[in-house]
């Protein structure tokens, strides 16, 4: 007598394809697929798989009144199909098994390598040259001598053959062949890519080696042969090597902690890490190069300009008071400053020009991308000048400053790798008067903020004042803005009062880099504008001062090193441009 075959039931209105569900009536699983997965079907006995009779009419929900439907076998169609499925499946079930016992095997294979590369210990040959230490940028001939041609051995220090060195640095790219590793190290002076071979690469330390990895590499200095490429076309042949500092791996590499295509937040996150990275690197060096090429430049300008170094902490605001840190100081409210013009000023009469690099904190909520909580501020102060006067020193300043980092083969290099669009303004500026920037504006149908027509008054968006720029493509100073949306010091246009003495430099790509203007020389002036922005004079008192002991015409003005810097570098945002950005919500690492 036959067996009769085990039933399983499975129903597509109540069923659950999981632990829920064990294929019998009263916990019956969803579909016939996973019916066969769970309860594989044989030729000889079944199982036998039961869903719930369809019915037809108006109920055709689950019934739920206590009369249960029919239990009957699935149709052929309905089998021929999961059958099918369930083939599949074997299949994709039998390639993961068959990838998890090599994935299995390839481990237990590298777990015994490893194991017997722990064995292998490498020592320096006390025979060869003593080793020279040196930075990976050094290039001096007379330092180094590069191996060329073939030999038999791998490492040769005979007469004429390349010279032996030390090198250390982080490992910045890897490369494992057979019996090979390539490996590139990056000691923040330049990059050298160092070759291992023979038992070198068959240590524990090689075996496991990670990007970031701090290592120390005697070796022979080589050319590169021809048709490869490597930094400064050579390399190390390296004879010993030492990990001073191991870089984690796996889950915690640094390609995976801050991966190219991480959202802006985690690269912030993370910045100390993204710092290592050529791109965030070679900025930071560009940057360098421009402060240095700023106070050689108002050092060797004429007539020159002297670095002070004005205060942090103040009771005075410069540019409005919506947009001051404020803090408390020994029980008086006190301020990070906005600007050190003010300061600036009063050096004028005993220093001569003077200028400053400074931070400047502005508490503006603005998510834009040329906007930050901090940032490095160039300012200079310039006596006994016309508005004039103060246009021609700005652009000389500028293109003097690019002139002198550009002239740096290095930093050259670095620009045309970042931004290799990049246009070296020329002298005179275009000069645009803000009402006809608001004519242009007009002319070309671009709006302001609430979506109308521009008109004059308006204090032009950043949007459409980076639209012009970027349409007329070159630098703009804009001058003469209304008197009401400057601040209160900026002098007035003798010939239209409605207006100031006032510039903004405008980049493309960027918009302002530069704010400027001519200041009141006039103790009365000063005492109504005072008045007219409701600002009470008191605190003012030694900025006042300065017209009223031997006042003169000057001017100045501050330039954002960041914007200035995400212009020459090409970058979208200034928060690329400082070391460790600060901005709304954002005050770590």
């Amino acid at each position: 007598m036959a067996t009769p075959s085990k039933s399983v039931y499975f129903d597509e209105e109540i069923g659950q394809d999981d632990i829920f569900g064990d294929g019998s009536q009263q916990k019956p699983y969803k579909t016939l697929l996973f019916a066969h997965i769970q309860h594989p079907p044989t030729p000889q006995d079944g199982p036998q798989y039961l869903t719930r009779r369809k019915e037809t009419g108006a109920d055709q929900g689950p019934d739920v009144s206590g009369i249960h439907r029919e239990w009957v076998p699935a149709t052929k169609t309905a089998l021929k199909k999961a059958t099918n499925l369930y083939e599949q499946h074997k299949k994709k079930q039998a390639k993961g098994d068959e990838l998890a016992i090599r994935e299995k095997q390839e481990s237990e294979k590298r777990r015994q390598a490893l194991e017997e590369a722990k064995t292998v210990k490498i020592q320096q040959d006390p025979q060869l040259p003593k080793a020279v230490k040196i930075r990976l940028n050094e290039r001096d001939p007379k330092l180094i001598q590069l191996r060329s041609g073939k030999s038999d051995k791998d490492i040769d220090y005979s007469q004429g053959r390349g010279t032996r060195v030390r090198v250390t640095g982080r490992v910045h790219r890897l490369r494992t062949q057979k019996d090979v590793i390539f490996i590139t190290l990056q000691d923040g002076y330049g990059f050298l890519q160092c070759v291992l071979t023979g038992d070198l690469t068959k240590t524990y330390d090689a075996m496991t080696m990670t990007l970031e990895t701090s290592l120390e590499v005697y070796g022979e200095m080589w050319e590169v042969p021809p048709k490869q490429h490597a930094p400064d076309d050579r390399e190390l042949h390296a004879d010993y090597f030492i990990v001073v500092g191991k870089s984690a791996g796996d889950k915690e590499a640094i390609t995976t902690r801050v991966s190219p295509d991480a959202d802006p937040q985690t690269l912030f996150d993370n910045r100390h890490l993204v710092l290592r990275g050529e791109n965030a690197s070679s900025v930071m060096k560009v940057r360098a190069a421009l402060l240095r090429a700023f106070r050689q430049t108002y050092e060797k300008i004429t007539p020159s300009c002297l670095e002070v170094t004005p205060p942090c902490m103040v009771q005075t605001q410069v540019e409005g008071g919506a947009t001051l840190f404020a803090f408390d100081y020994y029980g008086q409210q006190a301020y990070l400053t906005q600007s050190s013009q003010l300061y600036l000023e009063t050096c004028l009469p005993s220093l001569g020009n003077v200028f400053c690099v400074a931070p400047s904190f502005r508490a503006e909520k603005s998510q834009t991308r040329r906007h930050l909580s901090e940032y490095t501020h160039i300012e200079a102060e310039l006596d006994f000048i016309t508005f004039d006067d103060l246009l021609v020193h700005l652009e000389l300043v500028m293109c003097r400053v690019i002139e002198i980092a550009l002239a740096s083969p290095e930093i050259a290099q670095l620009v045309r790798d970042l931004n290799p669009k990049l246009e070296v303004p020329e002298r005179p500026f275009m000069r645009m008067k803000y009402a006809d920037a608001i004519d242009w504006l007009v002319e070309h149908d671009i709006k302001n903020t609430e979506g109308g027509s521009h008109r004059f008054g308006d204090d032009i968006a950043e949007a459409a004042e980076r639209k012009m720029t970027d349409m007329i493509n070159r630098p703009i100073f804009l001058t003469h803005f209304p008197t009401e949306i400057k601040a209160f010091y900026m002098k007035k246009d003798p010939q239209d009062p409605r207006v100031t003495e006032s510039v903004d430099c405008l980049m493309p790509g960027v918009g302002e880099i530069v704010g400027g203007s001519m200041r009141m020389d006039d103790y009365g002036e000063l005492m109504e504008a005072y008045k007219r922005v409701e600002i009470d004079p008191t605190p003012y008192y030694w900025y006042t001062d300065q017209r009223k002991y031997g006042t003169s015409p000057h001017g100045g003005y501050g330039l954002g090193l960041e914007r200035f810097l995400a212009w020459m570098c090409g970058r979208f945002t200034v928060k690329d441009c400082s070391l460790y950005p600060r901005f709304t919500d954002r005050c770590t690492p």
